[in-house]
């Protein structure tokens, strides 16, 4: 296999931050303006391994690991920290994540993960089960994860039926509620939604993206055969198009 040294990378990165011989661009860059580009290049690594195109995985996954070389960069020169202590910090959480692997116990597994992990939180000192959820993450995986983390408190439905009612009394909220109080009404119901997900073991965020990709694959199949009459279609010809494209097997 071929080595390939990192330090390549981190010093084309330090060259283009240089202050005065650096680009413009990545001169200027915070640890806000950069964020939203590390969030679409995770985004960008899981849409290649969905479309199973290795090639553009790879691609994707250097782009990744730029935004860590990038945010590392940062730290140093704030004094704060430097790749090599995140890659330190890294492998080492891993292998105490793992005492079973790299340990003397003899059983592990994610229960054992799980418990390392709330170990760590505390002594982090954080005082709520649900401290340390990214505020960044995406709306429905953060919600699954309060969830998760208020089930190991023992607050938690004990069967997916009752997360079930609950979608039918949040829904009636949202159908009563006063204008200015239906996007609250609306947040709750998508809340509830994401909780019977759960219970039924169903990833909601994954869920929701093979949703999208369902209809966008759908939608564009109604174009395909209407062509350029597609656009003046009345909403029965439109709905007509869509059962078509359903009956056809286009998922």
């Amino acid at each position: 296999m071929k080595t390939v040294d990192i330090d390549r990378l981190v010093s084309i990165m330090a060259r283009l931050r240089d202050p005065e011989r650096g680009c413009e661009w990545d001169t200027v860059q915070t640890f806000a303006t950069i964020a939203p580009y590390t969030i679409e290049e995770a985004y960008e690594v899981a849409d290649a391994c969905l479309r199973g195109d290795m090639a553009d995985l790879k691609d994707e996954l250097g782009d990744l690991l730029l935004q860590v070389v990038f945010h590392s960069r940062m730290a140093e020169e704030a004094g704060h920290f430097a790749l090599q202590d995140v890659i330190e910090a890294i492998s080492d959480k891993m292998e105490r994540r793992h005492p079973h692997i790299f340990g003397d116990l003899a059983e592990g597994g994610h229960h054992l993960w799980e418990q390392i992990k709330a170990e760590e939180r505390d002594a982090k000192g954080h005082e709520s089960a649900l401290d340390g959820v990214a505020v960044g993450l995406p709306a429905l995986l953060r919600a699954e994860k309060l969830q998760k983390r208020a089930a190991r408190t023992g607050f938690d439905w004990p069967d997916p039926g009752g997360a079930r009612a609950k979608i039918d009394e949040e829904l009636a909220e949202v159908e009563s509620a006063p204008s200015e109080e239906v996007a609250e009404e609306i947040g709750d119901l998508l809340f509830a939604v994401v909780n019977w997900a759960r219970k039924l073991g169903v990833e909601p965020e994954a869920a929701l993206r093979a949703a999208n990709a369902k209809f966008e694959r759908r939608f564009k199949a109604m174009e395909t055969e209407a062509g350029e009459a597609f656009a003046g279609l009345d909403l029965d010809g439109k709905e007509a198009l869509w059962q078509a494209a359903k009956a056809r097997g286009t998922r």
